[in-house]
């Protein structure tokens, strides 16, 4: 059956594992061509070689998004080699965990400039391609913890923060364009061991399960599917209704 899909160039962020190597292999499933980008060598060649033997063909590159020079030159890669970008999946990111009080300047900015500098700079250089091809999507994660927040998580929920301002902000500028920018916030998605999992894990959510990466790659193929183009500016939380669950202490 034909895709919407079908020969479209999907890059990929923080494609090594988990949520991104779940992105692609939906993506590759639907007949797209998945540009994996992610700091870790080892892991991106793993992905690579899961799309292989299902099939798949891929592009990979190791770039660290936290450094702007190198997010610029993957973009004159990508323009080398295909000429176009048709979408793209600002995943990416990671947190620190420390007390503000013992939290440093350096660990800060490593947190920042991966998670929401690096999500800028990426969506800049591809629009830069997109609008020379008649448009495209950008999908940035993003975090409930843009919204609601745990202890000691001040880098990783000010970036995630940003990236939905900034989500809002490059829609409207980059609509003229053709391009469509919007933000998934995905709640608790169990990468490691789904078995492992406690009862009591499950039932704290209002969907009764803990979400896993497919939850959050069907919602980027409805955000990026081109007949879905009027909806841009906006967020999708994904997280079983935990953000709308009251919490009492008993």
């Amino acid at each position: 059956m034909e895709s919407v899909y079908d020969d479209k160039i999907v890059l990929i962020t923080g494609a090594g594992a988990g949520i991104g190597r779940a992105l692609a292999i939906a993506y590759a499933e639907q007949g797209a061509l998945p540009v994996l980008v992610d700091k870790n060598e080892a892991g991106l060649e793993q992905t690579g070689e899961l799309l292989q033997e299902a099939g798949y063909d891929s592009l990979s590159f190791v770039i660290d998004m936290s450094k702007p020079d190198e997010v610029a030159g993957l973009f004159r890669d990508i323009e080398t080699i295909l000429s176009r970008l048709d979408i793209v999946i600002n995943n990416a990111g990671f947190g620190i965990w420390k007390s503000p009080y013992d939290l440093s300047i350096d660990e800060w900015d490593d947190v920042v400039n991966t998670n929401l500098r690096g999500t800028f700079v990426c969506s800049r250089e591809a629009a830069k391609l997109m609008r020379t091809s008649g448009g495209g999507a950008i999908v940035n994660i993003s975090s409930t913890r843009a919204t609601m927040s745990e202890p000691n998580s001040e880098a990783y929920a000010a970036s995630k923060g940003g990236i939905l301002s900034l989500t809002h902000a490059m829609a409207v500028s980059l609509g003229p364009d053709r391009i469509t920018v919007n933000a998934i916030c995905p709640g608790w998605i169990e990468t490691g061991d789904y078995d492992k999992l406690r009862p009591e894990d499950h039932t704290q959510h209002p969907s009764q399960r803990v979400g896993k990466p497919a939850d959050i790659a069907r919602a980027c193929l409805y955000l990026t599917d081109p007949n879905n183009d009027f909806v841009t500016g906006t967020h999708i939380t994904i997280d079983g209704g935990m953000t709308r669950k009251m919490i009492y202490e008993e």
